[in-house]
C-alpha cells in the first residue's frame, strides 16, 4: 500500500472519529465493547487500567510504561491486551488542532474461540505469556478499522454490519505476530489460564481480604511458581495488582457514583481511610478530590 493511500485512510479515520468522539475522554459507541477516545492536549504519565482489547490510534500518540519496558502506540502501531492490565500511560502527542483520537475494540472470548475454530486453531494449553503487546498496523487491519468507524456512524449499519467487522479485526490480529497474546485467552489448561483464574478472583473479590497464598491456591500453584508466572503475565506482583485494582475501583466509585473518599475506601476493602488516602495519592500523584475533579473534567468516568 502506498504512503498516499495510508495517509488518505488515516485522514478518513480521523474524520470519522471526530464525529464519534466529540467529548473529551473515553466514550461508548453504538456497539457494546467498542469505545472511542479523545484528548485535546498532551497528558502526563499516569496509572491506567485496560480490559482485554485491541486499541487502534488514528491521530496522536500514547506511550505506555509497564515495569521497565515502554511501548508506543500511534497510527502505525496498535496495542493488544489479553488480561485487565494496570500500567502507566501518557498521551505524548495531542493538541486542540490535532487531538489524540483512538478506537478500543473489546475482545470477547467466545467470539475469539469461534474464530480460532474456524481458522483450524482450537483452544490449546498455554504457557504464561505477557498479557500486553504492540504490533505494526497492517493494511488489512487499518482497512477493517476504517470500515468499523464508518459502520458506527449509523444505527442500522452498526446493528447489521458492526459485529462482523469486529470479528474481522480480531481475525486480523490473530494473523499477526501479536496473535499469541489473544490466543492465550482461549487456553483451557496451562499456566496462563491458571493466572487468569486468579485475576478473575481479584476483579470479583477485590473488596475482600486477599493474599498471595489464597490467590496461588485459586490458581492451583505453589506460592513461588504463582508469583513468578503472575509477574510474567502482568509485569507486577500480585499485591501490587490488587492494590492497583482497588484504587482504580475507588476512583470510579467517587467519579461516577459520587461516593466520598471514606465511603469508597470502605467499598474497596480499606479499613483505614487515612491509609487509603496516602496510597491513593502515592499511586495517582494527587489527592482523591483532585484526581476525581481531573477525571471528571477529562470525561474518563464515563
Amino acid at each position: 500500500m502506498s504512503e498516499d493511500t495510508v495517509s488518505g485512510e488515516n485522514s478518513r479515520m480521523v474524520e470519522l472519529l471526530e464525529r464519534l468522539a466529540g467529548l473529551e475522554g473515553i466514550s461508548p459507541t453504538r456497539l457494546d465493547g467498542v469505545r472511542v477516545m479523545r484528548s485535546s492536549s498532551a497528558q502526563p504519565r499516569r496509572p491506567v487500567v485496560y480490559s482485554p482489547s485491541i486499541v487502534i490510534v488514528a491521530q496522536g500518540c500514547k506511550v505506555g510504561h509497564l515495569g521497565a519496558s515502554s511501548f508506543r502506540y500511534d497510527p502505525g502501531n496498535y496495542l493488544v491486551l489479553s488480561v485487565p492490565m494496570p500500567f502507566e500511560c501518557e498521551i505524548a502527542q495531542a493538541s486542540a488542532q490535532a487531538p489524540f483520537l483512538g478506537l478500543s475494540v473489546g475482545v470477547d472470548t467466545a467470539v475469539l474461540g469461534e474464530i480460532m475454530v474456524e481458522m483450524g486453531e482450537p483452544a490449546r494449553q498455554n504457557s504464561a505469556v505477557s498479557g500486553l503487546s504492540v504490533g505494526r498496523m497492517s493494511p488489512e487491519l487499518r482497512d477493517a478499522a476504517l470500515r468499523l468507524l464508518a459502520c458506527l456512524q449509523s444505527d442500522e449499519d452498526s446493528r447489521i454490519l458492526g459485529r462482523q467487522v469486529v470479528r474481522e479485526i480480531i481475525y486480523r490480529v490473530l494473523g499477526d505476530e501479536q496473535g499469541d497474546v489473544l490466543r492465550s485467552l482461549t487456553g483451557v489448561h496451562g499456566s496462563f489460564s491458571q493466572i487468569a483464574q486468579a485475576l478473575r478472583r481479584i476483579h470479583t473479590d477485590y473488596h475482600t481480604p486477599l493474599d498471595v497464598s489464597t490467590l496461588a491456591q485459586t490458581a492451583g500453584m505453589s506460592v513461588s511458581v504463582f508469583h513468578q508466572h503472575f509477574k510474567t503475565v502482568t509485569a507486577i506482583s500480585p499485591l501490587q495488582y490488587i492494590k492497583s485494582i482497588r484504587l482504580f475501583k475507588a476512583r470510579l466509585l467517587m467519579a461516577q457514583d459520587g461516593l466520598t473518599a471514606k465511603s469508597a475506601a470502605g467499598e474497596v476493602g480499606y479499613a483505614s481511610p487515612s491509609q487509603f488516602s496516602r496510597e491513593f495519592k502515592r499511586f495517582f500523584g494527587s489527592s482523591p478530590a483532585q484526581e476525581v475533579s481531573r477525571v471528571r473534567d477529562l470525561g474518563f468516568s464515563r
